[in-house]
């Protein structure tokens, strides 16, 4: 490897001093753009979280309708079935006491018409 010349030297010395002295604009410059960086992430975190808490009341708003239409659809199904019952219940109510009725006459004019045992007298 060749000795370099004094000059040579000098001249690669004042280019390498030339950069290093352009360091620190070029540092401020980064900070700048770190910290404006900083900033719009910020500013976006913030708008996410406020579309996130906008879209998690919108689902509340949804999920309440939802859950009062539903509540409103049983309730009518329950009203529903209650007053089929009641008249199922009436009707076998009903049937009861007919054949309770059936069963007296039945029994009724058995009694009415077989001739009773003469009583022993003591």
């Amino acid at each position: 490897m060749q000795p370099q010349t004094l000059k040579n030297r000098v001249e690669r010395l004042e280019r390498r001093v030339s950069a290093l002295e352009e360091l620190p604009a070029r540092v401020d410059a980064l900070g700048s753009e770190i910290s404006q960086l900083r900033q719009e992430m910020r500013a976006e975190f913030s708008s996410v979280r406020d579309e996130i808490r906008a879209g998690d009341e919108e689902t509340r708003r949804v999920l309440r309708l939802e859950m009062h239409a539903i509540a409103g659809e049983i309730t009518s199904q329950m009203r529903s079935l209650h007053a089929e019952l009641k008249a199922h219940m009436l009707a076998l109510h009903e049937n009861a006491i007919s054949r309770i009725a059936l069963i007296r006459e039945g029994l009724q004019a058995q009694a009415n018409s077989t001739p009773k045992p003469p009583r022993k007298r003591r």
